[in-house]
């Protein structure tokens, strides 16, 4: 099953999925990183504690810390990279599954795709690049060398 999709100049990576039990495990996180807090705080007030800005920051530091463990398992479950090449630009795109991460646009001229390789060298496994005399784009989503190759033959004759 190939990680990538090439139709009319969009390619899309697509993550490979994490372990089921690291993919829990992470929800499990993420699901206490924004329930715990609430609960602390409810505690502390029925026990005679009063409401104060701590408990605001406190929450808050949780939430955003949860709101990233959150993309985490949503990169693992659903992630996947959508590359739009036009004339003279390329737009990337991560998208998280339930939401989308920023929009970036670059301008290049006369793309070249090569691949680096990344991780342990017996994974096999690297990551796309794009790159022209003004700029550079990696790609994060990481793909066995033999599908990169088989991608970059499909990418060459592309002409933008």
């Amino acid at each position: 099953m190939n990680q990538y999709n090439f139709k009319n100049n969009i390619l899309r990576l697509k993550v490979k999925k994490a372990p089921l039990i690291f993919r829990a495990i992470i929800f499990f996180c993420a699901s206490a990183f924004f329930v715990l807090p609430v609960i602390g705080v409810i505690f502390d007030i029925a026990f005679g504690g009063s409401l104060n800005i701590g408990h605001f920051i406190g929450v808050g530091v949780f939430y955003v810390i949860g709101f990233y463990v959150l993309r985490v398992f949503l990169w693992n479950t659903y992630g996947n990279e959508t590359i739009e090449i036009l004339e003279n630009k390329i737009i990337y795109e991560a998208n998280y599954g339930w939401f989308k991460g920023g929009r970036t646009e670059m301008e290049i001229t006369s793309p070249a795709y090569s691949f680096k390789s990344v991780g342990y060298e017996e994974d096999n496994e690297a990551v796309l690049v794009i790159s022209s005399e003004n700029a550079q784009m990696e790609s994060v989503v990481k793909m066995p060398i033999d599908e990169i190759k088989a991608l970059l033959r499909i990418l060459e004759p592309v002409l933008v």
